[in-house]
């Protein structure tokens, strides 16, 4: 089922990420450095009272701030749009402010469920500021403190109060989302995969408004297929609609089991094509490089570009890539072959005896490098999980493993194993018991 989702929201500083964090039970840092991608928003899966939802992380609004990002703003935004549930943090410090006051206007006009969290209840100024509070004219207010734990279950009983459970019977079927720039030939794919006009197909960029999912028969097994695109509504400009495709792209990759990044052969690769293949593989999801319109494509062959992709994907190597062109249907029959190929690899499990053979074998051939006299030692191997496959390394110290060597092991499994179109994550963990 496609989850409800619920943005956090609100100025800066305010408590937002402490919240999001305490919510989905664990710390996850936001990316800022990778070139060419803003802080982008942060979807989490999780579950309270056996009811799941997707958790939304916003940069602050600073509607004061003439220097303000605007990039950031446009994202909230887009959280906003997104949103079933808002939580509209504010600080019970401060008190209210002006920019509280414009939030709320925002806020409003949205016609959204709408909670005001009152962030920092735990000290007495906030508490005589409590019922300033009521003018921003909202219905449901809640006092919290994020570090200490006041007001949390409150919170959320209020979050998820319409949300559906669970259904005990889990959709075993793989998912895989068709992700990748607008106008790359998403939705035309679909329907080339189901042979028939399911989704909406123009050459206007955005025209799919939301994640679609839908039931593709192969072979007498049943598939999900998860295609999604972005769309500018009427009235609302943002500062790039490949920001507002990356937002539901991102959505798409957290239900997926393998992601299907399309790129427009006739355009070429673009950085945004090489960021949202990044986005799949952080998630730990299986992955296959499309290159759509390829009958477009007169000046080269397959196997240069499949060269021109390796040069420009080289961050993703074990993803196959498959040409094909969605509105003529050629060589559309190459692909579910490799879905079905990473549909295997990704649950692939290995024999902890064969393992460690493997792993021993490629100690013996080249010894990590020595450091300050102690060289790194690896004592046993096992498998820790599918979806994607992890291994567990015990060693003597694992603040002896360098990041070239660690690379050298994956590449030892990949020669030795068929990993095509899955990442593959290692974790080294110390012998006497010190993680």
């Amino acid at each position: 089922m496609v989850l409800p989702t619920v943005a956090l929201v609100g100025r800066p500083n305010v408590g937002k990420s402490t919240l999001f964090n305490k919510i989905v039970g664990k710390k996850i840092s936001i990316i800022e450095d990778t070139p060419g991608v803003t802080r982008d928003r942060l979807y989490q899966d999780t579950i309270y009272n056996n009811k799941p939802f997707s958790l939304i992380d916003t940069g602050g609004i600073d509607m004061e701030n003439v220097t303000f990002n605007e990039e950031i703003k446009t994202q909230a935004l887009i959280a906003i749009e997104e949103a079933d549930v808002i939580v509209f943090m504010v600080d019970g410090k401060e008190g209210i402010t002006s920019n509280d006051l414009e939030i709320s206007k925002i806020l409003r006009r949205s016609k959204k469920k709408v909670i005001v969290a009152i962030n920092k209840i735990d000290t007495k100024t906030a508490q005589e500021n409590l019922y300033d509070f009521y003018e921003l004219g909202f219905d449901t207010y809640i006092p919290i403190s994020s570090i200490h734990n006041l007001g949390y279950i409150e919170l959320l009983d209020a979050i998820t109060m319409d949300f559906r459970e669970a259904d005990v019977e889990e959709d075993t079927r793989l998912k895989f989302s068709i992700i990748g720039r607008p106008n790359v030939g998403k939705s035309s794919l679909v329907n080339a995969l189901l042979n028939e006009e399911r989704a909406v197909v123009s050459d206007i960029a955005g025209t799919t408004r939301d994640s679609i999912d839908t039931t593709l028969k192969y072979n007498g097994e049943e598939y999900v297929m998860i295609d999604t695109a972005g769309m500018r509504k009427k009235g609302k400009v943002f500062e790039s609609i490949e920001k507002y495709s990356l937002i539901r792209s991102m959505r798409a990759i957290s239900r997926s089991d393998i992601c299907l990044v399309v790129i427009n052969a006739d355009e070429g690769i673009t950085e945004h094509d090489k960021h949202i293949a990044g986005y799949a593989i952080n998630e730990g999801k299986g992955l296959i490089l499309v290159v759509n319109k390829w009958d477009l494509v007169k000046d080269k062959s397959i196997k240069e570009f499949t060269q021109l992709v390796r040069n420009e994907f080289q961050f993703a190597t074990f993803a196959p890539v498959v040409f094909l062109s969605a509105l003529t249907k050629k060589r559309i029959h190459t692909l579910m072959p490799e879905v079905i190929k990473v549909a295997e690899n990704i649950k692939r499990e290995i024999k902890t005896s064969i393992l460690n053979e493997v792993i021993s074998e490629a100690y013996e051939l080249n010894l990590p490098p020595t450091y300050k006299g102690k060289r790194l030692k690896i004592y046993f191997v096992s498998q820790s999980g599918i979806k994607p496959p992890k291994f567990t390394f015990r060693v003597n110290n694992k603040g002896l493993v360098h990041f070239s060597y660690e690379r050298y092991l994956i590449n030892k499994l990949r020669e030795n194993f068929d990993f095509t179109g899955t990442p593959i994550e290692i974790k080294f963990k110390n012998r006497s018991g010190d993680e």
